[in-house]
């Protein structure tokens, strides 16, 4: 038998890892199908988009609260428009006001996390690389969709901005550590 070639094993009877029995093969099989299936979908553009999206959705919704709760408000200002109302009523219309803002960062930075995700994502699997171009075209074509009302200027404006930040961001979490 030559040294340099390697077993062949029929699908399904292949070596099963240390401590693990015939009995458990079945078992075993079932569970690496399911771990198959996982990584195709976190692996797919839809999943990576959707994730950006709603994390994205999360994270502004935080900053939105953590800045409502900075926020500077003129006291006359507040005191006239809130003329006759008890303290609960008070309390439902800053809250009320605190979820409306939360809602529209939170849909800001999910729209801009899904959209720079997918884009990246569609570059990548169309170049089959993972380097520093694919965030920074992917960057720079979100940051003219992004301004694309404003005219042509802006938009490659925009999108010149978005790459560079794309790239300084991908170059930081890239970096050697020093371990």
């Amino acid at each position: 038998m030559h040294l340099l070639v390697a077993p062949l094993y029929p699908a399904g009877r292949e070596p099963l890892p240390p401590g693990l029995k015939e009995d458990d093969r079945e078992q075993f099989m079932q569970a690496k199908k399911y771990q198959q299936w996982m990584v195709m979908g976190m692996e797919s553009c839809v999943a990576k988009t959707v994730m950006a999206g709603v994390g994205g959705l999360g994270i502004g919704a935080f900053f939105s609260l953590m800045s409502a709760s900075f926020a500077y408000e003129d006291p006359y200002l507040r005191q006239q428009t809130q003329v006759g109302m008890t303290n609960t009523q008070k309390a439902r219309e800053v809250f009320k006001e605190m979820g409306r803002g939360m809602w529209r960062t939170g849909k800001g930075f999910g729209k801009v996390g899904a959209l720079f995700a997918g884009i990246e994502c569609v570059i990548e699997a169309y170049r089959a690389k993972n380097d520093m171009v694919n965030p920074v075209a992917a960057g720079f074509v979100a940051g003219g969709v992004l301004a694309r009302h404003s005219g042509p200027k802006a938009a490659f404006g925009g999108g010149l901005a978005f790459a560079a930040f794309s790239g300084a961001i991908d170059l930081f979490l890239r970096r050697e550590s020093s371990e």
